[in-house]
């Protein structure tokens, strides 16, 4: 041991820095935006370029998705009282300009500007310049980045909830977390249930999973689309099995048609002439109502829920012409229980034989190199949770079935979690204080742990100002404790 030179393992750990600070000469934009997460900084004398005293209540969210850097961040400036709104972080103030931030909708409430050093700013917008401000040396940090510490939320970011939500039982914590999915079963039904009135069930039905089929990024565009399945199928009816006719429909009236071929392969060079062929013969007839091609979000989206993939799905629902007739006898056909609902129901939701839309993630894409279903099992979840079981729920309410709505709650509470997402994994952390997945482990626990984020977080603040639910979820415990003396 004494022929290894003293220090070697810190020389080791400090040179991990040195690929980090060798970019452009200041630390990545990445570790800025950890040392903000974190607060890496000399908390009490932070000076904004403007020679405003800031304190940080809370540094926000991260978002990982487009817009600002962090959503919900809590910050006060001199005296003044606090204020609520986004940060972004930038190497230098000209990113703001050079990324159009200023013309940019996303960023319209962002409230602080953080950037690596700076002497002034011309952005408009109170700046923070972390050079000076930092807790540590560069190259620490740095260090502190690459051995992923920064990936785990600090413990400020804990609700104020989480410490009575940890006290409950793992019995009664499953408990409230399935009233409270109850509460967003039924508020999606009773959005079904509203325009069931005006439209009739099955339009409501083919209107909410038109909805579903554009995630949270298009979800008001494919709503339309499904609003204006009545008249795509008066105009000239299409006869049934034909999806290429419904394709070419839906991605017409959708503005989603490229105007001229790509050139990358014949084979979607043969498939746009084909729906082309299909949507120049009746395009004047929907003229007044074909959408704008801006409405349609793509930045960010997975390629699996681009708008032209999920309207090629929909295509093969509309041409089969049974599609609810076969959900119908799939909610309420109990003789069969050996398979699981989720992948019963995958069978009847999966397209038929397509040439082309296996193999391709956009009009525009290349070829895959191993065929993807249009539907997987993450996708049929969603539309299970979200639209097909409150659709049979509220039907078995407003027909006075009890054993109807009895399947769909039985159906809803068994049901498989689905994919882990942002607000999921940040609700983990904040609420329940970094638990597992295990105690997520239904769609229902899912959706249970979404509807408080929704009715409590989204209505207060990040340092939880004026929120009831902590006191609430106290209560429950001590309530149930009292019933069970």
């Amino acid at each position: 041991m004494k022929n290894i030179p003293a220090n070697s393992y810190a020389r080791w750990r400090a040179a991990l820095a040195a690929p980090a600070l060798a970019e452009g000469g200041g630390p990545p934009e990445r570790l800025l935006q950890a040392v903000w997460q974190h607060q890496r900084l000399r908390r009490d004398s932070l000076r904004t370029l403007d020679g405003r005293k800031l304190r940080v209540l809370h540094p926000g969210f991260w978002n990982h998705a487009a817009g600002p850097d962090f959503r919900g961040a809590v910050i006060q400036f001199d005296g003044d009282a606090p204020r609520s709104g986004d940060v972004e972080v930038d190497i230098a103030p000209a990113g703001w300009r050079g990324h159009a931030h200023r013309d940019n909708p996303e960023y319209r409430n962002v409230i602080l500007h953080v950037v690596w050093d700076a002497a002034e700013t011309s952005t408009g917008l109170p700046t923070l310049a972390l050079r000076t401000a930092l807790d540590s040396p560069p190259d620490e940090l740095s260090v502190w980045l690459d051995t992923g510490a920064e990936r785990d939320l600090p413990e400020a970011f804990a609700g104020k909830c989480s410490a009575p939500l940890k006290e409950l039982s793992p019995e009664l914590l499953k408990d409230l977390l399935n009233q409270a999915a109850l509460v967003r079963l039924q508020t999606k039904a009773d959005w079904l249930q509203a325009r069931a009135r005006d439209a009739g069930w099955e339009q409501a039905l083919w209107e909410g999973l038109f909805r579903a089929l554009g995630y949270k990024q298009n979800a008001w565009p494919m709503q339309r689309l499904g609003e204006l399945l009545p008249a795509l199928g008066r105009q000239e009816p299409l006869p049934r099995n034909n999806p290429l006719a419904w394709q070419g429909r839906l991605f017409g009236v959708g503005g989603l048609l490229p105007d001229e071929l790509g050139r990358k392969t014949s084979e979607t060079d043969r498939y746009v002439r084909a729906v082309w062929d299909c949507w120049w013969r009746e395009r004047e007839p929907f003229g007044e109502v074909i959408l704008p091609r801006g409405v349609w979000r793509f930045n960010g989206l997975r390629p699996a829920n681009h708008p032209q993939r999920r309207l090629a799905l929909a295509a093969h629902w509309l041409a089969a012409g049974n599609l609810i007739a076969r959900l119908e006898n799939w909610f309420t056909n109990e003789t069969n229980e050996t398979e699981p609902a989720a992948d019963s129901l995958l069978k009847i939701l999966l397209a038929g034989a397509d040439d082309f839309w296996p193999r391709h993630w956009t009009l525009r894409a290349a070829p895959m190199a191993k065929p993807q279903p249009l539907l997987g099992t993450t996708r049929v979840t969603d539309l299970a949770v979200n639209v097909l079981l409150p659709w049979f729920w509220i039907r078995a309410v407003a027909g006075r079935n009890a054993a109807l709505r009895q399947r769909a709650e039985r159906l809803y509470f068994a049901w498989p979690c689905a994919e882990d997402n942002a607000v999921l994994r940040l609700a983990r952390q904040r609420l329940l204080g970094g638990a597992g997945r295990r105690l997520l482990a239904t769609a229902a626990a899912q959706q249970g742990l979404m509807q408080i984020v929704r009715d409590f977080c989204e209505r207060s603040n990040a340092v939880c100002t004026d929120c009831h639910f902590p006191e609430l979820a106290r209560n429950f415990g001590v309530q149930a404790a009292n019933q069970g003396t």
